[in-house]
């Protein structure tokens, strides 16, 4: 591993290059905030790929290009004197010192639930006027959903213990039913948004992260799916023109590898 001095070394360079390129290519020069906002967007769920595979290789590139993305962000702002990198360090700096009194305050702690609440009370005192306030309005629903979940348990909104957050699965899954029979569309909808919900707050009592839970899934059948595509190339047959029994031959196969 690299000493503190090769890693500032290393920042100072990346800082450097940036210099270069936004005064000197037609790109870099270009770009605003909002332009990159999107590409930044775009790297963080190459990251999440990344880290799902386990990809370390992969995790070092992905984070060089968001560290890319919060240097070109700092520099920008340094060009309109609203802020520059050592602000942007300096405030992340000031906001872990706050939000930890446990170790650099006096403050004693006995676990780290008892450390998550008082995360969230320290954010009220600062001017949030809700928990709510910091989770993000474009986040996916489903991991906004999980960030609500996370946000509210820190103060105390929450289950005891995971039996009950079960049984109000089971609840949500019979209000869904009725609607169904009832064929009330718009009712059905909103059901079923519980039960999504109720199935992530469920996911936490496991301790389960839900979005990595669903893209293993995903990964998983986009792979037993290819295989049984492949099998029916192999076979000269369209897929489309295969009996639901020809596929699932192929898909208990492909479940075995």
């Amino acid at each position: 591993m690299n000493s503190r001095k090769n890693q500032l070394k290393a920042i100072d360079r990346l800082l450097s290059i940036m210099d270069e390129l936004r005064e000197q290519c037609p790109w870099d020069k270009k770009q605003t905030l909002q332009s990159l906002r999107h590409l930044t967007i775009e790297e963080t769920y190459e990251l999440g790929d990344a880290i799902l595979d386990n990809d370390l290789v992969e995790v070092k590139k992905e984070l060089g290009d968001l560290l890319l993305h919060i240097v070109f962000y700092s520099k920008i702002g340094s060009e309109t004197k609203d802020f520059d990198i050592a602000d942007v360090a300096n405030e992340i700096c000031e906001k872990l010192i706050n939000r930890h009194p446990h170790i650099y305050g006096d403050v004693q702690v006995t676990d780290e639930e008892e450390v998550k609440r008082n995360w969230e009370n320290l954010k009220l005192k600062e001017g949030k006027t809700s928990v709510l306030q910091g989770v993000p309005r474009s986040l996916p629903a489903l991991v906004k959903a999980s960030r609500i979940q996370d946000k509210v348990a820190g103060v105390g909104f929450d289950w005891e213990e995971p039996a009950q957050v079960f049984e109000k699965l089971q609840e949500e899954l019979g209000e869904l039913q009725h609607e169904i029979n009832e064929q009330n569309q718009d009712k059905i909808e909103a059901e079923f948004g519980d039960v999504l919900f109720s199935m992530i707050n469920y996911a936490r009592f496991l301790n389960i992260n839900p979005e990595n839970a669903l893209e293993r899934t995903n990964k998983k059948f986009i792979k037993r799916f290819q295989y049984l595509e492949e099998k029916a190339k192999e076979k000269s047959k369209d897929i489309k023109e295969m009996t639901l029994a020809e596929m699932d031959v192929f898909w208990e196969e492909a479940k075995k590898i």
